[in-house]
């Protein structure tokens, strides 16, 4: 899945969460100064902005399907070899890299075997493949709240709990048939404060993802009903939600 929406958007929707996320999953997955490191799927750039700062731009490749997202990207990160390109295809010779990461991505791929095979074709031996996704599946996900609400209000909704790596243990097998070794499981985590409900809510509404498509399908009085019931759902504002992520490292 491709997310042809303004950089801009995706920041106040998901970036609110990935970009602290960043930095917990780039020490996940080792990344340090001396490194060359690929970030996949990698946005309009929560990942690569941290991985700039540990190795520098000259030492970061980038790439992602989505043409708005690999246009905002080069602009705030002019030093970076960013590329568009899907996971599954990667634009890079074998063996480029010291560590291919990808997060929040895996779960979006076509084919994440395929994707996480690719990852470790470009990764030298003895480097590492990193990837972490939301935990979707369980109550303390980023969009948990929401997607628990909506199947209050409209149950027959498929919500984003079964796509690749969202349960526990899923993502380490994926990376198994994919053919990496020594694959380790893991989980990564962030707590954000959001201000009044509105700032948590406004950005449901710029149709980012399957969350922000649900949102933007429904007719005004079914998506007042929907942010009425998330309302009294959520603690009084200000509030602190957790963002948990299941990881999982390998080496090709």
């Amino acid at each position: 899945m491709s997310f042809f929406v303004a950089a801009d958007a995706y920041d106040r929707f998901m970036g609110r969460y990935s970009t602290p996320l960043a930095r917990p999953f780039a020490d996940f997955s080792g990344v340090s100064a001396g490194q060359r490191v690929l970030d996949v799927g990698c946005g309009p750039g929560a990942l690569t902005a941290e991985l700039v700062g540990r190795v520098g731009p000259a030492s970061v490749a980038a790439v992602d399907p989505s043409e708005p997202f690999v246009a905002a990207l080069a602009e705030r990160h002019p030093g970076v070899d960013v590329r568009q390109a899907p996971a599954e295809d990667l634009p890079f010779p074998d063996d480029g890299f010291d560590a291919a990461l990808a997060q929040l991505v895996v779960h979006f791929m076509a084919d994440p075997v395929s994707g996480l095979r690719e990852m470790g074709r470009v990764t030298r031996n003895g480097g590492v493949v990193s990837a972490c996704v939301w935990n979707h599946a369980g109550d303390d996900g980023p969009l948990s709240l929401f997607w628990n609400v909506v199947h209050e209000l409209d149950g027959a909704v498929p919500d984003e709990s079964m796509l690749a790596g969202s349960r526990e243990g899923h993502l380490a097998e994926l990376f198994a048939a994919a053919g990496l070794r020594d694959v380790e499981d893991g989980d990564v985590s962030v707590r954000v404060e959001h201000a009044t409900f509105e700032e948590w809510w406004e950005p449901y509404t710029l149709g980012v993802g399957p969350a922000g498509a649900y949102v933007t399908s429904l007719d005004p009085d079914r998506r007042e009903a929907l942010a009425d019931r998330c309302r009294e759902a959520l603690p009084a504002a200000p509030f602190e939600l957790t963002a948990r992520a299941w990881a999982a490292r390998g080496r090709p």
